[in-house]
């Protein structure tokens, strides 16, 4: 045939260049999950290749987060495996301090992503025992052949837009996700509507009340709100260290004590806690409770105000639930992000409709005929490293062990070689 298929990992060459046999496992996504997968099979000798359909590193954090984005947790919580942040980096990196600690990151272990590279489909082969990964880019279609597939895309691939009515057809202003938001500099003075009260959700609406946008958010259901600090102490470090030595009810109950204590009662200001306690309600949903930097005196002093859940929109103004109407130049959707898995991976045995494994943390990682997850425990960078260890000392163990018959038939080989002669 007129083309080449090459091996990656070794100087063998095949026909059609098209179609590329890994010598090693595929990562789909060079976000964290995917760097960090990458960096531990590195350090255990395993080649890899990693696709990315953005065109760098960390896109989520590079092109779809807002300017005054920092680490919401201590830099200890959140640095990959084998590489620690730099000493001179602040406790709560910010967003260019974490971008270039990623960059150093892919370098220190030489990940090279093959970018612009969008996963069409990924299928195992029950044939050929292998897995068959379709890419595109710029038109050009090119498939991966592996034995191991790690799916590395993430939680928040996607963003989530709601339907609210009028909002597409009738609303005359400006509609942005967050991901879209930059800066409340291009906001100030104008009426700006935050639907959403999430982390992302509080820390735009503090951001546009610090840049004298009239700032209002949608709050729809109730919301775990507890400082970031307690005593001078990381509120999820307190957390971390409470669950090993209490049981999970004792250690909610206290963080709401804690909290009250420093923040004082939030129901007057249309802020109602869940009844299930904060750590609880993330492990069972994922919903992170929100560490406050300050949205909250803005909520205090009125400066962003709370208002229910929205009814419709029509040309220049929303009518709420309760029948107030406001008058809005803007609106910003902190209304989230999921996984999208389920729109390129044929399989369904190990990935649920929702794009997360079914099995739950500590075993959602493994899945079956070499299929991979990282960074989809809902526990954050933390979670996501841990993926990437046990995804690199799974895949390692096979591959030394082969490693090592392959070394034992070639020297049997060679011998009977001498024999003969």
């Amino acid at each position: 045939m007129e083309n080449m298929f090459r091996l990656r990992g070794s100087e063998e060459y095949f026909s059609d260049r098209r179609c590329i046999w890994v010598n090693g496992p595929v990562i789909v996504g060079a976000g964290p999950s995917g760097l960090a997968t990458a960096a531990c099979l590195s350090d255990q000798g395993v080649p890899f290749v990693v696709v990315e359909r953005s065109d760098c590193i960390a896109s989520l954090w590079q092109r779809r987060t807002y300017d005054r984005l920092k680490l919401h947790l201590p830099k200890k919580f959140c640095q990959l495996p084998k590489m620690p942040f730099p000493d001179h980096y602040p406790e709560y990196p910010t967003k260019r301090q974490f971008i270039e600690y990623l960059e150093s990151y892919a370098n220190r272990f030489d990940i090279k992503p093959e970018f612009n590279k969008s996963v069409e489909s990924a299928r195992f082969d029950q044939t050929s025992g292998l897995w068959r990964v379709r890419t595109t880019s710029a038109g050009e279609e090119m498939e991966y052949i592996c034995r191991w597939l790690v799916v590395a895309t993430g939680e928040n691939a996607e963003r989530v837009v709601p339907e609210i009515d009028g909002l597409k057809t009738e609303f005359d202003g400006e509609v942005i996700h967050a991901c879209e938001y930059k800066s409340g500099e291009k906001y100030r003075g104008k009426r700006v509507l935050v639907v959403g009260c999430g982390n992302s959700g509080m820390e735009v609406s503090l951001d546009l009340a610090n840049h004298n946008a009239i700032t209002s958010m949608v709050v729809r259901s109730s919301v775990h709100v507890l400082p970031r600090e307690i005593l001078g102490k990381s509120t999820f470090g307190i957390s971390m260290m409470l669950m090993k030595w209490l049981p999970l009810w004792l250690v909610d109950k206290l963080l709401l004590i804690l909290s009250w204590l420093v923040l004082g009662s939030l129901s007057n200001y249309g802020l109602k806690r869940p009844t299930i306690g904060p750590m609880e309600l993330k492990g069972k949903t994922g919903k992170t409770p929100v560490l406050d930097i300050g949205a909250l005196e803005k909520i205090k002093s009125g400066e962003v105000e709370i208002v229910p859940a929205i009814k419709r929109f029509s040309r220049c103004h929303m009518e709420l639930v309760n029948g107030q109407k406001l008058d809005i130049d803007a609106v910003v959707l902190a209304t989230g992000y999921r996984s999208n898995v389920p729109s390129w991976l044929q399989e369904s045995e190990f990935f649920s409709k929702n794009g997360f494994p079914k099995s739950p943390f500590p075993n959602a990682w493994k899945g079956k005929s070499g299929l991979y997850a990282a960074g989809f425990t809902r526990k954050g960078l933390a979670g996501a490293s841990a993926d990437a260890v046990n995804i690199a000392q799974d895949i390692g163990n096979v591959w030394r062990e082969e490693t090592k018959r392959q070394i034992i038939r070639r020297n049997v080989g060679h011998r009977r070689c001498i024999s003969v002669a």
